[in-house]
């Protein structure tokens, strides 16, 4: 109908006329004279109902009205599907357009104000109330740690060998409060320990983050207590991932490595060499997280965090280039026990796992 009604000149007479009856079409193919007494063309346009009326594009003015109200519709619904499929980095940017200070999203947590995003300094402040230092005593004597807040009564993330056959545990948080702690499960096998504090509530949880995403290069800073210095921030690199680290898994070794130590000091192995020590007959072995972010004794156990002041590692070992501890210094080759083994064990280590 349209080309025969192009072919006779009559469409552009019809558009002259674009409310007119809805049968003009019609009539002016079959070669009809145009009453004269239909009515005048309504003031507004018909309704979206009658919109099926013409054949011929005369009611595109209501079409196009409708399409202009669905159209917020339609880029909330395409602006939902983008934020889906890029995740954490829209948290970003939704938390720069509203100014929130903690903005989460599938896979991690930026809880450094956007204000000090990307700083040592704001990760320091938003991460240190949730990082404790760890005083472990036993009969063969006594070691000093870190440890990382998971929940707000007090559940604990630390190494294994902070703690291993501990028979008494203290913990003190950033505030400077003093809480006795029990060992909840242990993993000799990923050197992690989980404790829990007494009589404890409203803590600063950290977040956990997600290892996976880490990549060489990315910027970390670690917290922690070494030589009971608490609280001591460090920063540096990502230097490796997927590290063969090797500790000792004999808690009589652990126990004699910490005897007078004051500092968590652990023997490990890396290339078929040990470092800080003996690391005894029985060993395991774990993918860790390679950093130059300075480590120290005392460390083990801290926090390795990521610029959004995300948990990604436990620290667990550093090389030094001496074994005397009094000595012992880091020179840039410390390890972290990745989060996503942490988040792994943690049903276990719950659960009450003595290993």
């Amino acid at each position: 109908m349209t080309e025969s009604l192009r072919r006779n000149g009559e469409y552009e007479h019809a558009q002259e006329n674009p409310y007119g009856n809805p049968y003009q079409g019609a009539q002016q193919h079959a070669s009809s004279p145009v009453n004269p007494e239909w009515p005048p063309p309504p003031t507004e346009p018909p309704s979206a109902h009658h919109a099926g009326f013409a054949a011929d594009g005369q009611l595109e003015q209501p079409r196009q009205r409708r399409r202009a109200r669905r159209g917020p519709v339609a880029l909330l619904a395409a602006v939902a599907i983008v934020a889906a499929a890029i995740g954490g980095g829209t948290a970003y940017g939704i938390q720069e357009l509203t100014g929130g200070d903690t903005v989460a999203s599938a896979t991690s947590t930026n809880v450094v104000p956007s204000s000090q995003k990307g700083t040592v300094s704001g990760v320091a402040k938003a991460v240190s109330p949730s990082i404790v230092e760890i005083s472990a005593t036993s009969n063969a004597g006594s070691s000093t740690g870190s440890g990382v807040i998971i929940t707000g009564d007090g559940e604990i993330i630390t190494n294994n060998h902070v703690v291993s056959g501990a028979s008494s545990v203290k913990v003190r948080t950033s505030d400077g409060k003093q809480y006795t702690a029990e060992v909840v499960g242990t993993d000799s096998k990923k050197d992690l320990a989980l404790i829990k504090l007494e009589n404890a509530s409203g803590l600063k949880a950290a977040s956990l983050g997600d290892s996976d995403a880490v990549g060489v290069g990315d910027q970390v800073v670690a917290i922690g207590s070494p030589e009971g210095l608490t609280g001591t921030v460090t920063s540096g690199i990502v230097s490796a991932l997927d590290r063969d680290v090797t500790v000792s898994t004999d808690e009589g070794q652990q126990q004699q490595q910490q005897q007078g130590q004051g500092g968590g000091q652990w023997p490990f192995e890396f290339g078929g060499q040990e470092f800080n020590g003996d690391t005894g007959s029985s060993t395991t072995t774990y993918k860790a997280i390679q950093t130059d972010a300075s480590l120290n004794p005392g460390n083990s156990g801290g926090a390795l965090i990521d610029m959004n002041g995300n948990i990604i590692g436990i620290n667990s070992a550093m090389y030094s280039a001496t074994e005397a501890s009094a000595s012992a210094g880091s020179v840039g080759l410390g390890f972290a026990i990745p989060v996503n083994t942490v988040k792994a064990d943690l049903p276990d280590l719950r659960a009450g796992a003595s290993s």
